[in-house]
């Protein structure tokens, strides 16, 4: 056995470089075959993560977080957090940002070999560009402009979802949010105009910082850190960011460092059986280039609150309503039709203690909808919750949950993507409903047509809950129109969601 190591200095891990070259030399314009897709849909999933963060502000256990570190802390040309009148330092507001668009599990959704929600990234990327943008105008320069955030958008959906799509972290017990603390990393070093070298570094001060398990997440301990712990990994990337700014050195082999680094430590075996991985699977592979295929594709929520596996039982359980709702006493059974991946994540039962857990409960969001052929926030709370539970745990004792494989299969292939749930209810008497079932929710990219207006609907409502109708109508217009929106100074857009 060797008592000596070896101090070459490697160079920087390739999967490094690669995220550091494709956000430093890829163009959007000029590469990709659907680039004017990729730009109009980032365009639609800002309106849509701005909304979800202002509906988050009606809640005070997320606001509870909001604001300065310390209380009388004024921070010159401070980024701001929509619909507030906080001016931050970017780190905490990145923090703000982030909690407030993930707050209610409403904003977009990206489902591969991992999940999550890659407008998360929207925390750091906007609160970054407003500070840079106001810094450059009290300075006598040009600020950034809103292409730069929506560049900046494609590139960390991209980072995310890419890496999602064969590298599963929640099979080694990892949260998500890893993810998003990787891709704001690399599109802020980006922002700040940080060379080659320095976006390696900063990336790979991400990889090695010790990441969040996904604990909050699951029965028994679902809590509301699962709201704010995107938040919590866009501030971490704002910092780790400016710590590279100021000259930290990186850590070159921060995957590959045999016993040390990320691969070995946190990659190498999976939470089922604790069984190693094959060597061949240890470290992260790449389906496709990085380019814009993840906005084009992305998911959005736009029909209900609800943990993205359960969009179409819940869909599915709409469209039953009026078929049940005078016979809810006579109900037998319940038949939920769905894939591995919503069984493994948001299928539970027993007591559901708050409303992260409520939902993240397949079964529960499923009882909402049948009851009042609708899902909202306000379902979870636990105002709503001591009301209805007789009925919905009723409605839930009664569910039987089972797999079918096309469905789990459909959900991994590139050509689908489904996101498939079916729901059959049996009465008493021996009658039943159809089973109804549905493959892609409204939000999915084969159903975008239908629901575009129905996203735009949703942003005006949230618009409508902190601003008056003349601010409002002047938002809605900015961003539904592409090419000005582009060109609009970062400083400038933002001055239009502050709060007084």
């Amino acid at each position: 056995m060797s008592t000596v190591e070896s101090n070459v200095r490697p160079e920087y891990d390739s999967e490094i470089e690669k995220i550091a070259d494709y956000v430093l030399n890829y163009s959007i314009d000029n590469d990709s075959p659907n680039s004017a897709d990729a730009w109009n849909t980032a365009r639609y999933c800002l309106m849509d993560t701005l909304g979800c963060g202002l509906l988050a502000l009606r809640f005070p256990e997320c606001t509870k977080h909001l604001g300065p570190d310390c209380a009388d802390q004024i921070t010159p040309n401070g980024a701001r957090v929509p619909g507030t009148s906080y001016r931050l330092d970017p780190i905490k507001a990145a923090f703000d940002i982030g909690c407030i668009v993930r707050w209610l599990d409403y904003n977009d959704t990206w489902l591969a070999a991992e999940w999550g929600h890659p407008s998360d990234n929207l925390g750091a990327i906007l609160a970054v560009a407003d500070y840079i943008s106001q810094q450059n105008v009290s300075q006598g320069h040009a600020p950034l402009i809103m292409k730069d955030v929506l560049e900046a958008m494609i590139m960390a959906h991209e980072i995310q979802g890419v890496l999602a799509l064969d590298n599963s972290f929640n099979r080694v017990g990892l949260d998500h949010v890893f993810l998003v603390k990787l891709a704001s990393t690399a599109v802020v070093a980006k922002l700040y105009k940080l060379p080659h070298e320095r976006i390696m570094a900063a990336i790979s001060q991400a990889i090695v910082d010790g990441q969040a398990l996904r604990t909050y997440r699951h029965a028994p301990n679902a809590g509301s850190r699962k709201s704010w712990a995107a938040g919590d990994a866009t501030s971490r990337a704002v910092r780790l960011v400016d710590i590279t700014r100021r000259g930290e050195m990186g850590i070159p082999s921060a995957l590959t460092a045999p016993q040390w680094g990320f691969y070995d430590v946190l990659f190498s075996h999976t939470n089922k059986d604790l069984a190693l991985k094959p060597e061949n699977e240890r470290c992260f592979t790449f389906q496709r280039e990085f380019g814009s295929y993840v906005m084009e594709n992305i998911l959005f929520k736009i029909s209900f609150p609800a943990e993205f596996h359960a969009q179409t039982a819940c869909e599915a359980a709409v469209i039953l309503h009026p078929r049940i709702d005078d016979r809810m006493e006579d109900i037998e059974k319940i038949i939920l039709t769905t894939h591995e991946s919503a069984i493994r994540i948001i299928s539970k039962e027993g007591t559901l203690a708050n409303p992260a857990d409520r939902d993240h409960c397949l079964q529960y969001m499923v009882a909402v909808a049948l009851l009042t052929g609708d899902l909202m926030a306000e379902n979870y709370e636990d105002d709503y919750h001591a009301e209805h539970h007789i009925l919905i745990d009723g409605l839930r004792h009664k569910m039987v949950v089972e797999e079918d494989a096309g469905y789990s299969k459909d959900y991994h292939d590139p050509s689908k993507r489904s996101i498939a749930n079916a729901i059959q209810v049996f009465f008493k008497d021996g009658s039943s409903t159809d089973k109804v079932a549905i493959e892609y929710p409204i939000g999915h990219k084969r159903r975008r047509t239908e629901g575009l207006p129905i996203l735009e609907a949703k942003f005006r409502a949230s618009l409508a809950t902190r601003f008056i109708d003349s601010r409002c109508t002047e938002i809605f217009a900015l961003c539904s129109d592409q090419q000005r929106l582009e060109q609009t100074p970062v400083n400038e857009f933002m001055d239009l969601f502050v709060a007084y």
